[in-house]
């Protein structure tokens, strides 16, 4: 059987509210099905499933509200029917009965002996215990969310974020804040103020994180955008408006080819050690007519045509705004690109979003003095500037990706395609 938890949306998020389920016992899932709709500080989330199996009970009922890795279904894993799942189940509650009527001579696994017994069987990285340590945080009251429900860095950070909250928010006279474990009261769906106050908060609290633990170091560079600017007119010329490709769409897929030659701003670090993006998986920083910003991800952006990359571009805003994302896009990010030229902003020193490990930034396309093969000409130049993670690069490296950034954008006609 097949336990089914919810999945941590962002780096600020602890908890969540189960909205809606889209599936029933019995139903047929796969990989990237979308199983439930999830409320964070920031959004309501589709969630996708990435098991194969049947749906056996669904365990977490809607308007919910439950820390990051409740366990929210069942599921039959292919071939197992539910005779097999409840044996199963009926098994691992006996062997549970004989570990807790086990004792020793010194000592009887009982009261407050237990919990420490139980969380030093569970998978917990190093860094994770030491991080408990430091905070004084009990590894039996973390939800794991790491391979084999193994506890990370992250899950004891939300932990002590949901703690910090609740002794905050703890009514006079010290009655219990929340109801018994197990128990979650029916949490409304929040309205627009709330949802902006609480989105405020988790930006907050992942931008101090980030500032906290990532040593950043910054770069930035201009680059001249003359013939990219050439290239982009003539491309759009005769296009109705509605086909016509923005300059954010080459800023974007120029970001995304130079990650192949500098793999290592693509990814996370996670537990002490960086891991390398699946894909190059473009996030793309978008901000909310009801205040707060998100960036969801564009997947493998340095594969898409420009066309593609135009069409998914403006779905992804769309549906940021209508509130209408899918987890993947929430989770996959590698890297985060920010454009804020639009605000009248020239130069954008920004903060990695964790566990990423860059940001590019974008400032406003602006004429300025430029010197091209010894004439002085009136140029689009555009500021790019970097911030990246010194655990993982350094600024030999990262100035090496803006110069790569600055040949791609003076060179569109390598940008337009999909190339391998």
């Amino acid at each position: 059987m097949i336990e089914f938890k919810l999945p941590s949306l962002g780096a600020e998020m602890d908890e969540g509210t189960l909205l809606e389920w889209k599936v029933k016992p019995g139903d047929a899932v796969h990989k990237g099905d979308v199983v439930a709709v999830v409320d964070t500080s920031k959004s309501a989330i589709d969630v996708e499933i990435w098991q194969e199996g049947t749906v056996y009970d669904l365990v977490l009922e809607p308007h919910r509200k439950v820390p990051v890795g409740t366990v929210m279904a069942r599921l039959l894993e292919p071939g197992e029917t539910p005779e097999h799942a409840e044996a199963e189940k009926r098994r691992l509650l006996a062997k549970v009965g004989e570990r807790e009527s086990i004792t020793t001579p010194t000592q009887a696994v009982t009261g407050a002996a237990a919990p420490a017994i139980a969380a030093s069987r569970r998978r917990v990285s190093p860094a994770a215990r030491v991080r408990a340590q430091d905070l004084g945080l009990d590894l039996a009251d973390v939800a794991g969310t790491g391979p084999d429900a193994a506890v990370t860095i992250d899950d004891v950070e939300r932990s002590a974020a949901a703690r910090a909250r609740g002794a905050a928010s703890a009514p006079p006279g010290g009655g219990p804040a929340t109801p018994p474990a197990g128990r979650p009261s029916p949490v409304p769906r929040p309205s627009p103020a709330d949802r902006a106050v609480a989105m405020r908060s988790a930006i907050g609290a992942a931008m101090a994180r980030s500032k906290r633990e990532i040593p950043h170091y910054y770069l930035a560079a201009d680059i001249p955008l003359a013939r990219a600017t050439r290239w982009l007119a003539a491309r759009n010329e005769g296009r109705p408006v509605n086909e016509r490709v923005l300059m954010a769409v080459p800023l974007l897929k120029a970001v995304a080819l130079a990650l192949r030659k500098f793999p290592e701003l693509n990814g996370h670090h996670l537990d002490g050690a960086f891991a390398p993006g699946s894909g190059i998986h473009v996030g793309v920083a978008i901000s909310l007519r009801q205040g707060g910003l998100i960036a969801p991800a564009i997947h493998d952006a340095d594969a898409l045509a420009t066309d593609e990359l135009m069409r998914r571009l403006v779905d992804l805003v769309a549906r940021a705004r209508a509130l209408t994302l899918r987890s993947s896009e929430m989770t996959d990010a590698t890297i985060t690109v920010t454009n804020l030229g639009e605000q009248g902003v020239e130069l954008v020193q920004g903060i990695i979003y964790p566990p990423q490990v860059a940001l590019v930034g974008f400032g406003r396309v602006t004429e300025r003095p430029w010197i091209d093969d010894g004439h002085v000409t009136a140029a689009p130049v555009v500021t790019a500037s970097l911030a990246a993670d010194h655990r993982v690069s350094d600024g030999h490296r990262g100035a090496l990706f803006l110069n790569e950034l600055g040949r791609l954008l003076q060179e569109p006609e390598q940008i337009d395609g999909s190339p391998a």
